[in-house]
């Protein structure tokens, strides 16, 4: 099975914390700047603090449209971005992650902390098992995603996760590079060896 969808929304996660490098914070407002420029929705977490609020910042003063999602425990004037299109308040954490995931034609991982991991990896693993057919790009800004790329690269060679697998997960240093990987993307054939074990 193969598909290429078009990408209209893009959701981004990424990390809150502030006080970071600043070619991070470039990197996101870059990011952000990039997908406005393209037509493209920012689908995001609501947040304005650290990169979120970076990539945020980015798409809007470029005049691009801005999402958030957030659960009711994070709803809080010194989190969320009062500047969104739409901002949708969600029950709890999974009901945001699933409701990021349902609008997103794609997703990108900017650097960032437990969360953004947590959303990255629940995002491959639903491809994994073939419930969305959708690219998944990493944005190495200063070889942050190094050391993760190569924990893949040990999953697969010690027979933890299969080649299809390893191809669901693009990277590149720059905003401009990943998003062309994502709209070059092709979803891997045979994604359903996984479940089936054929």
């Amino acid at each position: 099975m193969t598909a290429v969808s078009p990408i209209h929304n893009i959701c981004v996660y990424c990390g809150s914390a502030d006080g970071v490098h600043p070619e991070y914070y470039a990197a996101a407002e870059e990011m952000g700047s990039l997908l406005a420029a393209r037509g493209i929705r920012l689908v995001y977490g609501a947040g304005k603090t650290g990169l979120m609020g970076a990539v945020a910042e980015g798409a809007l003063r470029a005049g691009g449209q801005v999402i958030g999602f957030i659960p009711e425990n994070l709803n809080l004037p010194a989190l969320v971005h009062e500047g969104l299109a739409a901002l949708e308040v969600l029950p709890d954490i999974q009901m945001r992650k699933a409701r990021m995931s349902a609008t997103a034609d794609a997703f990108i991982a900017l650097p960032g902390g437990y969360g953004t991991l947590d959303e990255l990896f629940e995002t491959l693993t639903w491809a994994q098992i073939g419930l969305h057919q959708k690219p998944i790009g990493l944005l190495n800004t200063r070889g942050y995603f190094d050391p993760l790329l190569g924990m893949v690269r040990r999953a697969l060679d010690d027979g933890f996760i299969y080649a299809e697998h390893e191809v669901l997960l693009v990277s590149d240093p720059s905003p401009e590079g990943l998003l062309q990987k994502l709209l070059d993307f092709t979803f891997p054939d045979g994604i359903e060896r996984w479940v089936n074990r054929e």
